[in-house]
């Protein structure tokens, strides 16, 4: 199963209840940050110290909800997500938007943080 299939996918939002984006140094582009479990969420917020408000989940089989998703971040120059990031390691799953849809998926490895 690829990692954009099925079951849910757990966005984080700020106070203002906008999602959260994660933008490389000198890339013109971001990713939303999203995660396959609560579990990992919360492990990013709290190894990156981000304050984010609530994490809300959508089931990555919803293509209405996901074509809601795709059409509310690509007005903010977001053009993929960025599935399970590790904060402290860089490592996670790039998963392109195509349309109004999660499209091809690509391990990636950011520049890692580094440590508080």
């Amino acid at each position: 199963m690829s990692a954009a299939g099925s079951g849910d996918l757990h966005l984080l939002l700020d106070r203002d209840g906008a999602l959260i984006v994660f933008q490389e140094s000198g890339s013109a582009w971001a990713g939303v940050l999203g995660f396959s479990s609560e579990e990992k969420a919360r492990e990013f917020i709290a190894a990156s110290r981000l304050e984010a408000a609530e994490i809300a989940a959508i089931d990555r089989a919803d293509a209405q909800s996901v074509a809601a998703l795709v059409a509310n971040v690509k007005r903010r120059a977001v053009r993929y997500l960025l599935l399970d990031l590790d904060y402290r390691t860089g490592r996670c799953i790039q998963i392109d938007f195509e349309g109004d849809r999660l499209g091809l998926e690509r391990e990636r490895q950011l520049t890692p943080r580094p440590a508080h």
